[in-house]
């Protein structure tokens, strides 16, 4: 299994089990623990530093699978919207549960709705219409001939 790939998964299931109730008690309880501990310890340097040690930890590593979901959920959901504006009849169901999807897989659903979209912008500049259910690869196949055609050959 590619790392990239691990992560996601890892990210995805850390972020759910982070963001529910019993985690949030969970937290408190050990933060009430350490306060409760403090005249016990006489509010010394160790028993400050107990805490701040592994609050600082927590919130580093959080820092980074927070941000890998919230990347990942923010794409999936853009691609979801520009499949509805694209054929609000017949939705592509492939892309229910984008959001699971490794960080290769979302790239590519982007490419193919970027090029369906210049595709449009061209007929709409060539006084066609944009409305339609062009295929993705149809619409992508389109742009890269588009492309092409735009690119000096070094021949000449």
């Amino acid at each position: 299994m590619k790392i990239g790939a691990w992560f996601t998964r890892f990210a995805s299931a850390a972020s759910r089990a982070t963001g529910r109730a019993g985690t949030f008690v969970m937290a408190a309880l050990v933060v009430l623990a350490w306060a409760v501990t403090g005249p016990m310890f006489h509010y010394s340097d160790t028993w400050q530093l107990v805490i701040n040690t592994g609050t600082t930890i927590v919130t580093f590593l959080m820092v980074f699978l927070i941000q890998n979901t919230q990347n990942r959920d923010s794409q999936a959901m853009h691609l979801k919207m520009d499949e509805i504006i694209r054929a609000m009849e017949g939705a592509h169901n492939r892309l229910i549960a984008l959001e699971d999807a490794d960080e290769d897989v979302l790239q590519k659903m982007v490419d193919r709705y970027r090029a369906l979209a210049e595709n449009a912008e061209r007929r709409l500049k060539s006084g066609g219409s944009d409305i339609g259910c062009d295929e993705i690869e149809e619409a992508a196949a389109d742009a890269a001939a588009a492309d092409a055609a735009k690119t000096p050959s070094k021949s000449g």
